[in-house]
């Protein structure tokens, strides 16, 4: 027996210690650098989540280190998540937790579709980093696994939240969009597009030009 906590209720806690896995890479250097980030990012997939609820099989594209990527498969049947950096998914699957078990594989998805067919396709923070003259391309290869009446969400920071951005996110973000050019952009491809802002941790209809992050909900596929 190991030390005992003062409230028995919290000894299960101490007894798992052991068990329980660090913070991923991404998300460890955010909560050293930042910690309050993590809300932010916790409440983007919540809000991802709690859209694809029930999905049969859901595929994350650009999931990084893949933390919070439990909190979508907490409400789906299946879910995959791809990320174009090996030592992000290298990661991602030394940190696995059976009860949380995920398919987690490289793909760049400028290269290629990808494999497999999902209802449900989300891809957060990974569009500002797509050059805009590949941006098609990027979509298209995404879209190549959707299936019928699938659902897609891409969430990405505003062009206006770039005056507040660090000069870290700045070296990546070379295709942060206005929301009218985000929800245009994505009409290409969807009939129905929902647009969303988000402020730190609050998702909202307000007015898109103070919107730190955005948020575009896409359904009803075009056929060329």
């Amino acid at each position: 027996m190991g030390p005992a906590t003062k409230e028995p209720q919290y000894q299960g806690m101490v007894e798992q210690a052991a068990e329980l896995e660090s913070l991923g890479l991404m998300t460890s250097f955010a909560f050293d650098d930042d910690p309050k980030r993590l809300t932010f990012t916790f409440s983007r997939y919540k809000f991802v989540a709690k859209l694809l609820a029930g999905r049969e099989h859901v595929l994350e594209v650009g999931c990084a280190d893949a933390f919070a990527t439990r909190i979508v498969r907490q409400e789906v049947r299946a879910l995959s998540a791809l990320d174009f950096d090996p030592l992000f998914i290298a990661d991602a699957k030394k940190r696995m937790n059976p009860r949380w078990a995920f398919d987690a594989f490289v793909h760049d998805m400028l290269s290629g579709p990808v494999p497999g067919s999902y209802d449900g396709i989300y891809a957060l923070d990974v569009l500002e980093h797509i050059d805009q003259d590949k941006e098609d391309l990027f979509l298209a290869n995404m879209l190549s696994a959707l299936a019928p009446h699938g659902v897609v969400i891409l969430g990405m920071p505003s062009l206006e939240s770039q005056l507040y951005a660090s000069k870290l996110s700045k070296e990546g973000h070379v295709n942060c969009k206005t929301q009218p050019d985000f929800q245009k952009l994505m009409q290409k491809y969807f009939h129905t597009v929902f647009m969303f802002a988000m402020n730190d941790e609050v998702v909202h209809t307000g007015y898109h030009k103070m919107a730190h992050y955005l948020f575009a909900v896409c359904a009803d596929r075009r056929v060329s």
